[in-house]
């Protein structure tokens, strides 16, 4: 539980969320015409792996620099709130925005979302056949080892933030609600995106079907001033009206949310006026989530911008399109409909695969540096502002690497078996990841893996393709062991490394295995997303393979024949890295077997 009078810090990579203070009725009525815009204020939150919640909100008409409300300037009468409409930021980084610079106004907004009620599932998931793991490869897409560009946008493991679970609890929740928000938080674990404002924003529906109140279009009158300053290009009077016009009862039409992506969101010229227009877009999803027929992008327009075009606003774009996805595809699994989602339209691995296929493609870009932006050279800037460059770079290009991982998360579990979708994903990923040259940056491509699913099919292939014998059991603890005895050191190298590091490598992915491997089987991550649903609430038992009934001994003696292994290809003194990262492995394995 937080005081709402107190947010936690986050790590630095992680977005400022603006907190909305609703004004009173007695400031809304002192105000005789058209006034400034209020600031937004943000104000760090920390990343959390909870599902959404919609806590009641308390009055509050003043905040503190810190955009924090005491409790000692807050009346009965005033509203104020501290929590999140969708919370589950997790890893992902956000854009950090400047408060100073958003200037939605507050007044048009109302405290309150949708929660839609849960029809019936339309599609049951069937079993994949189990597949056989590829053999040695020689070939695969080749990726340029040029220092210069591979090592630009090198991610370090050690920026990605770690995932730290914060659970909110609402004492006014009734059984029902907290029974479905439980569920929530066990059959989609992730750490996904959030709105960067509106905190706590979350419509009572008994209370719109009793006053029978259901959003509309912007009245035509003011949709007419709205066009005006369309075609006059009068971008900054588009904003304001719009910003005044959206409210909880109102939305805009498609092609004007069309027109905030297009012409001002995206375009090369603007500078000033993107964050003002992002946060409205994200203002707009909040009260009115884009479902198939509203969304104001298409897969077009995300691949022409990721692959052709490189616009300022190209990193705001990506988090919305990521909102879009995640709120729609939300909202249809609590409908159990996912085939009706945006994601089964732009991301199923049964329809349109080749869209899944791009975006590992930008994300091996991503965390290359082969392919992808690279911050501007300037001649003249002092040693500190050319730190601070490429400091700002490589946060953006972490973000970038972030939203990605979670798109193919959501690739993962859209269609009915997540884990045929995560085999196809990770035959996909398997040849580029075997050419990433340097160590770091395949660390940051595999610690960044949101799906546990499909990290766990990729390491399998990598260490299938490794091993001097391959084996045919199915993965389980017994085929982990014998990858401990039988693999070897195939990675690509960019530079000398020395032997043992390999090795050292080879010792930190096999723990990651074995870690994956764990959350797959008690999170029933095999099965569909809502099966997975169901088997959180009848207590199901995770299903385990003959070949997963492992004793302390085994381990032992496995270890054993490790060291033994190592101290003839590595010689005396023994490493001590590798003695550690042996430690831990076997630790972990204790731990899982016990389990």
């Amino acid at each position: 539980d937080q005081d709402p009078g107190q947010v936690p810090a986050a790590p630095a990579a992680h977005t400022s969320h603006p907190q909305l203070c609703s004004t009173t009725k007695q400031e809304t009525e002192s105000m005789s015409g058209p006034s400034p815009a209020a600031p937004w204020h943000g104000a760090p939150a920390e990343p959390s792996a909870t599902t959404d919640t919609a806590e009641s909100a308390e009055n509050c008409s003043c905040f503190s620099p810190a955009s924090s409300c005491h409790s000692s300037s807050c009346s009965p009468e005033q509203n104020c709130s501290t929590t999140t409409f969708n919370s589950d930021l997790g890893s992902l980084a956000s854009m950090q925005l400047d408060s100073d610079l958003l200037s939605l106004s507050p007044s048009s907004l109302d405290s309150s979302s949708s929660w839609r009620a849960s029809g019936p599932e339309e599609e049951t998931p069937h079993l994949c056949q189990q597949r056989e793991l590829p053999p040695r490869q020689s070939s695969a897409p080749a990726i340029p080892t040029t220092p210069g560009k591979a090592r630009g946008p090198l991610l370090e493991a050690g920026n990605v933030p770690p995932h730290k679970a914060v659970q909110q609890v609402n004492p006014t929740r009734t059984k029902a609600d907290s029974k479905a928000w439980l569920n929530k938080l066990h059959y989609f674990r992730r750490s996904g995106v959030q709105h960067l404002f509106l905190q706590g924003v979350a419509p009572n529906r008994e209370t719109q079907q009793v006053n029978g109140q259901k959003p509309e279009l912007i009245p035509s009158g003011k949709l007419s001033m709205v066009r005006t300053t369309m075609e006059e290009n009068f971008q900054e009077g588009t904003l304001h009206f719009l910003s005044e016009f959206v409210s909880r009862q109102h939305y805009p039409p498609k092609e004007i949310i069309s027109y905030l992506i297009r012409q001002i969101l995206l375009n090369p010229q603007q500078g000033e006026i993107l964050k003002d227009t992002y946060m409205l877009l994200m203002k707009i999803q909040m009260l009115h989530p884009a479902n198939t027929a509203t969304v104001g992008w298409d897969w077009t327009l995300l691949k022409y911008i990721m692959e052709d075009q490189k616009p300022p606003g190209r990193l705001l774009f990506l988090q919305y399109v990521v909102q879009t996805l995640e709120d729609d595809f939300q909202q249809n699994l609590r409908l159990r409909l996912l085939q009706k989602s945006i994601a089964k339209k732009v991301l199923s691995c049964d329809t349109c695969f080749n869209n899944v296929k791009e975006v590992v493609e930008w994300l091996v870009a991503a965390v290359t540096g082969v392919g992808f932006s690279q911050p501007q050279e300037q001649p003249q800037e002092t040693t500190s502002s050319s730190a601070e460059a490429r400091a700002e770079h490589s946060s953006s290009t972490l973000q970038v690497v972030l939203l990605l991982q979670r798109m193919l998360s959501i690739a993962v579990e859209v269609d009915k078996s997540p884990n045929c979708s995560s085999c196809k994903i990770a035959d996909v990923i398997f040849p580029f990841i075997l050419n990433i040259p340097l160590r770091s940056q395949r660390e940051a491509f595999l610690n960044t893996m949101e799906s546990q699913l499909l990290r766990c099919k990729l390491l399998e292939l990598l260490f299938q393709h490794s091993c001097d014998m391959p084996t045919t059991l199915p993965l389980s603890l017994a085929k982990i062991l014998y990858f401990l005895n039988h693999s070897s050191v195939l990675l690509q190298y960019q530079d000398e490394t020395p032997t043992w590091q390999r090795w050292d490598e080879m010792l930190q992915y096999l723990s990651l295995l074995l870690m994956s491997y764990q959350n797959v089987i008690l999170d029933h991550l095999r099965s569909s997303v809502i099966d997975r649903m169901d088997l959180i609430i009848q207590k199901a038992k995770p299903k385990l393979q003959d070949s997963d009934d492992i004793s302390h001994v085994d381990i032992q003696i496995k270890v054993e024949d490790f060291i033994s292994r190592m101290q003839q290809v590595l010689g005396q003194p023994f490493p001590l890295q590798i003695t550690e990262k042996l430690s831990i492995f076997q630790e972990l394995f204790l731990i899982v077997t016990a389990t």
